[in-house]
């Protein structure tokens, strides 16, 4: 890498939550600054959170569409060499599209767009420009998960019979979007959301992290969705059994509506020769149980982890890594892919999720509601 690497962002104005997260996250590694971005919906509010991130007011823009053109317009050892979006779901797919028809690559939150047909014309749309697209499925940056993709590719745990996820969280027990929090209001409206809430919030991060981990996709799913908040039309809590491609069973079960759950994302993955546990609440521990072995506990740079785990361990074993870090391995393993293409390099892709992992997450939503329509009937993803 010859030079930082110059992110854009859309979304991420005062107030939100993920905009901060994700600009903390892609300066971890040192290999990006953020240069300029379109904050808010408007000029004065855009304009306001920019310059107390001390970019230039210059850079500061009232719209996407703004950013864009006028980033386009100038020298290319200026302009930003892609763009964050970091907004509710309804905006992923406009600007998206926009910066990569206009030569930018993209980083962008999940679930991928408002809904599947956007997802494929943007699919679409990625193949065309030729541009490199990144979705923050955080988890999967975690050392653990890393570690945990690794043992199941090279058949340590043996084929695959069972997998069990969830992902639970109280935050939404009560009618929080009638109070004005910004981050409960968007969650609930179809119209920002899509057709699913808890299940596109938080159920695409089980989902992902399920066929991350065992590198299987999930082929069948059978749906119950709740809806418990006053009011609310999408769901809130959900339990789904699934049928993997080979053969093995599972279940994910998701809410907002548990009570005392902060943010319980799990997973167990059970083969013919051993098994392994996750918890996202303590995420320095990969414990792992064996057929005719002793239990194992796997911790970051700690004995006997895979090369793949390693290479995102930043600091001694006994040091927590978590959250943060997770969010930055996306950010660090994207940039390693877009400077060796600055630099005229030809490299594999490095380990970091995709468009196709956003389109998988979109089928997801589309099949667990459909199912819970059809009285839980077993539909296809």
């Amino acid at each position: 890498m010859t030079r930082k690497l110059r992110m854009g962002m859309v979304g991420g104005g005062a107030g939100s939550f993920i905009g901060d997260v994700h600009r903390k996250a892609s300066s971890i590694d040192g290999m990006i600054d953020l240069v300029c971005g379109a904050f808010s919906s408007g000029a004065k509010k855009s304009v306001a959170s920019g310059k107390a991130l001390n970019l230039d007011e210059s850079r500061c823009y009232g719209s996407f569409e703004e950013m864009i053109k006028k980033e386009k317009a100038l020298p290319e050892d200026v302009r930003m060499d892609f763009v964050s979006i970091v907004t509710p779901n309804h905006m992923h797919f406009p600007p998206a599209k926009m910066a990569l028809e206009n030569g930018f690559n993209v980083v962008c939150d999940k679930p991928v767009t408002l809904t599947l047909d956007e997802a494929v014309e943007l699919e679409s749309v990625i193949k065309k420009s030729g541009k490199l697209f990144a979705l923050t499925h955080n988890y999967t940056g975690n050392s653990m998960i890393k570690q945990a993709q690794a043992m199941v590719a090279k058949g340590e745990l043996g084929k695959i019979r069972k997998i069990q996820a969830q992902y639970l969280q109280g935050w939404l027990s009560t009618s929080l979007e009638k109070t004005g929090q910004k981050q409960a209001a968007w969650r609930v409206d179809p119209k920002r959301s899509g057709i699913g809430g808890a299940l596109g919030d938080i159920g695409t991060h089980a989902e992902n992290l399920i066929e991350y981990v065992t590198g299987l996709k999930i082929d069948e799913i059978a749906a119950d969705l709740g809806c418990f908040g006053e009011g609310r039309i999408l769901d809130d809590d959900g339990n789904m059994l699934i049928r993997m491609e080979n053969g093995a069973k599972g279940s994910i079960s998701i809410s907002q509506i548990a009570l005392g759950e902060e943010n319980n994302l799990a997973i167990r993955v059970y083969g013919e020769k051993g098994s392994l546990e996750w918890h996202q609440e303590n995420p320095n521990e990969l414990i792992t149980r064996w057929l005719d072995e002793p239990k194992k506990i796997y911790t970051p740079n700690g004995i006997g982890l895979h090369d793949k785990a390693l290479e995102v361990s930043r600091i001694p074993a006994g040091h927590p890594e978590g959250y943060l870090e997770a969010f930055a391995t996306i950010y660090k393993n994207f940039s390693i892919h877009l400077s060796a293409i600055n630099n005229g390099e030809i490299i594999d892709k490095p380990d970091y999720p995709g468009i196709e992992d956003g389109v998988r997450g979109m089928k997801f939503i589309y099949a667990a509601v459909d199912s819970d329509k059809n009285n839980s009937a077993w539909t296809k993803i």
